[in-house]
């Protein structure tokens, strides 16, 4: 039986959790081979989020400094998975395909999966004037790293323990989403890109549209200049890992130039 832990940031996300955590296919992972566990990061929250997401059988981190990055950090430090699913608390994120996304991750053999919510299709969950900026981050981040991610601000992944521990990753805030699939191409792991549903917010919006995206660029180009090198860690016996990538549609192999 393979381990799944779900990693979810939340705050002031009580009225979301029970839709969430009745979304999330726990038997149907089971039936597929996967033991899951669902880790809510309580990101000092006012609204009883850490109470209702215990309440409904997740296991709760409590992160005291708020940012998106640093909630992240709490919910991967506790996370005891051999995989590592990723997700907002705001029911934007399918958690219903995870067993879908997971076929497509082994199948594959990819050590780190990203997803694409700016498809046609996803248009109406998403502010005209989010998608714009979201777009311009995604070309502005493949022009620095040379590397084909199509949303860079997707907050849903799918990943081996081990990647997490081999990058470098400082963000405390939204940019922790680019910084991380940027660090994943760098360090050379298997990346791949796979289109999701998007659906949308519900509650209070968190974003801060113009001080988290100018804080996005700089982290970009902090990024790129970073003279610290990245180095892949190695998956240790038994981690179902081979040199060999079966490229599958219509997920996109995310190789840099």
């Amino acid at each position: 039986m393979q381990t799944l832990s779900i990693v979810i940031p939340a705050l002031d996300e009580a009225l979301n959790l029970p839709p969430l955590m009745k979304a999330i296919p726990v038997a149907e992972l089971r039936s597929a081979g996967w033991e899951s566990e669902v880790v809510v990061v309580d990101n000092a929250s006012t609204d009883g989020t850490g109470d209702v997401a215990r309440s409904l059988g997740a296991r709760v981190v409590l992160q005291p400094k708020r940012g998106y990055g640093n909630a992240y950090r709490a919910g991967l430090a506790a996370a005891s998975g051999d995989v590592i699913a990723t997700g907002d608390a705001d029911l934007t994120y399918p958690f219903d395909a995870l067993p879908q996304l997971l076929r497509t991750f082994t199948m594959n053999n990819i050590e780190f999966m990203t997803t694409n919510r700016l498809l046609p299709r996803n248009r109406a969950a998403m502010k005209p004037s989010h998608a714009v900026a979201n777009r311009a981050l995604s070309r502005l981040s493949r022009s620095l790293f040379h590397n084909s991610v199509r949303d860079s601000q997707s907050g849903m992944w799918v990943f081996r323990d081990y990647v997490w521990r081999g990058l470098d990753v400082r963000s405390t805030g939204m940019a922790f989403s680019q910084e991380i699939k940027n660090s994943a191409t760098m360090a050379g792991y298997r990346c791949l890109e796979v289109p999701i549903d998007y659906r949308v917010r519900a509650g209070e919006v968190k974003l801060n549209a113009l001080p988290d995206g100018v804080a996005n660029v700089l982290q970009l180009f902090e990024h790129r200049f970073r003279r610290t090198p990245q180095m892949p860690v190695v998956p240790s016996v038994g981690r179902h890992c081979s040199p060999d990538v079966v490229a599958a549609s219509p997920a996109e192999e995310l190789t840099r130039a």
